[in-house]
């Protein structure tokens, strides 16, 4: 089997947007571009705080929406599988009504992360609750709740790329010691 690119997450974008990321992997110098552009790690640590922190921005831009049951830091999820978070509803028989419960689950690694990565991750989670595919009404409710949500995908696949390529972790993290 073939060991898979750290590249990968880059993908889908044009070579233009993906030649300087590889060239700041080869010259080591990517953690520190991410660090000036995000200086800081957001303080959402616990999943009660997490909970609180998706709350918020449900009841403000999503408040017709179906109520979430859970919201939590998943260590299971892995981003190698492409998953960054996870949005489930579990329909459970209850004598003769059908009960629907809606989770939201955040990828362990992005605990230490900045606050704009995280935004990302659970704007893209909410939206699924009003759109379940990925399509152009999808990722227009994404920029409806958060404007700079495409550049701030790409900035989180790029630290995606750090991480496996080089085991990087600018904000810290209890894997990997960080550049700061």
């Amino acid at each position: 089997m073939q060991p898979r690119s750290p590249f990968r997450y880059l993908s889908g974008y044009a070579e233009r947007l993906t030649a300087p990321v590889r060239a700041m992997i080869a010259d080591g110098t990517l953690a520190e571009r991410l660090l000036a552009r995000y200086p800081q790690r957001h303080d959402v640590r616990t999943d009660r705080a997490l909970y609180d922190y998706v709350g918020e921005l449900k009841a403000r831009y999503l408040r017709s929406a179906e109520p979430l049951s859970k919201v939590a830091y998943d260590n299971r999820l892995h981003v190698i599988q492409h998953a960054l978070g996870t949005h489930t509803a579990i329909s459970r028989v209850q004598g003769q009504k059908l009960k629907a419960k809606r989770e939201i689950r955040v990828a362990g690694v992005f605990r230490e992360a900045p606050p704009e990565f995280l935004r990302m991750i659970v704007v893209h989670e909410l939206a699924h609750l009003k759109e379940r595919d990925h399509d152009k009404a999808f990722y227009q409710l994404c920029s409806y709740m958060e404007p700079a949500y495409h550049q701030l995908e790409f900035d989180l696949r790029t630290y995606l790329v750090l991480l496996e390529a080089t085991g990087v972790r600018p904000w810290g993290g209890e894997d990997t010691p960080g550049v700061a």
